[in-house]
């Protein structure tokens, strides 16, 4: 087996994970659009950064609107959250699904951990990657999130 064949697995194996743990970690009806490959920048506003390390090196990005990550908070601890609380959620958020993702792709064999997250508010763009997948989701009481998984 090649070397991109194992890197193919493990991106299967990495969004597969991702999926998985937005399912099992948010509890509002909701539903994933084709992964597909973004280009060699990314333009975000508001979101949360996970770094993956071990096996698979890379970046877990959750993009999104601001409103969408009070909205989901809210589902999730059934009380609404606070503007100036809406940060602190989204990287309280970042950290259950890339947990839920290093817990998921470990059962493949594959070992990983993350980082503590990194919030961004504001115009940013990051370069600076191999390979970076766009996964659209869409919850359909609150709003859309992209999540981006950086291949490093």
């Amino acid at each position: 087996m090649s070397i991109t064949d194992d890197k193919s697995k493990a991106i299967t194996h990495l969004l597969n994970g991702t999926m998985m743990s937005v399912k099992n970690s948010i509890p509002i009806e909701s539903n994933f659009g084709k992964p597909e490959l973004s280009g060699k920048s990314l333009q975000l506003h508001f979101g949360v950064l996970i770094g993956i390390t071990g096996d698979v090196r890379g970046k877990l990005i959750l993009s999104g609107e601001m409103q969408v990550f009070s909205s989901i908070g809210e589902a999730m601890f059934g009380m609404p959250i606070q503007e100036e609380m809406v940060i602190s959620l989204s990287g309280e958020l970042g950290n259950i699904i890339a947990g839920g993702l290093s817990t998921n792709i470990g059962q493949s064999g594959l070992k990983t951990d993350i980082t503590a997250p990194t919030v961004i508010e504001g115009s940013t763009n990051l370069f600076g990657y191999e390979k970076v997948i766009r996964l659209p989701l869409e919850f359909h009481t609150v709003g859309a999130l992209d999540l981006f998984l950086i291949i490093d």
